[in-house]
């Protein structure tokens, strides 16, 4: 059986579900942390990545080389952009990904790729420069679920940046540059790989924060992390 891979970026955020693991095994081989295991009827590899874009590129390459999964999960923390609807401990669904970074800043301003020419992925027809689409059979079941389990969700375009935003006007300027509800820093990496290998992939996270000025008092990541992974279980066990 195809196995269903997790991703994220730290231990803290797969703890959950890798203590759910039935007949858990540890790959300690790669300079990466991955489980081996079972949740219901699936089998279910869970990868720590590493915080950012260039470790989470890696480890999904590693991966998507070595197994052939059913579905690619992405999951972690976000931060919320003020006036989306989302709250912290609320749960984030991404419809597509978006390297809000790269690109070209010139005297008018910043532009994405499509500026230069070249685009990141050529796949099926589509180039695809800052944005990635992500599976949405498997987002509109993850929708459905939230709603059935009554938990506050939202579905929306997702900010992958290497510079996190500590400020009220960062956030705002993003948010409306990309009409985007949430920012991290994997997932476009995540699905800009799953893109290159034909790889159906989902991404669920957590909100910890709001995008504001930075007030780490303001913040709850254990809170988002369980809220994520609890989703997560109860989304594996239902496919």
């Amino acid at each position: 059986m195809k196995p269903i891979i997790v991703t994220a970026a730290t231990s803290g955020e797969l703890t959950l579900l890798t203590d759910t693991l039935g007949m858990r095994r540890e790959t300690a081989t790669v300079p990466f942390r991955v489980h081996e295991g079972s949740m219901g009827d699936h089998d279910v590899v869970l990868a720590v990545t590493g915080m950012g874009k260039v470790n989470a590129a890696a480890c999904t390459t590693w991966l998507l080389e070595r197994y052939t999964p059913r579905l690619l999960v992405s999951t972690g923390c976000a931060g919320a952009f003020p006036g989306c609807g989302l709250a912290v401990g609320d749960l984030a669904i991404a419809s597509s990904e978006v390297y809000a970074d790269e690109g070209v800043l010139t005297p008018a301003g910043w532009e994405p790729l499509q500026a230069i020419g070249i685009p990141l992925v050529e796949r099926g027809g589509h180039r695809h420069f800052n944005e990635f689409p992500l599976c949405l059979t498997a987002s509109a079941k993850a929708m459905q679920l939230a709603a059935a389990l009554t938990l506050p969700v939202l579905r929306g375009r997702f900010l992958t940046v290497s510079t996190c935003s500590g400020t009220t006007a960062r956030g705002e300027e993003l948010r409306s540059r990309f009409n985007a509800i949430c920012e991290n820093m994997e997932g476009a990496a995540v699905a800009h790989v799953a893109l290159l290998y034909g790889v159906d992939c989902l991404e669920v996270r957590g909100v910890s924060n709001l995008v504001e000025d930075r007030d780490l008092s303001r913040w709850n990541i254990p809170l988002a992390a369980e809220a994520a992974q609890r989703f997560l279980r109860k989304f594996i066990e239902t496919l």
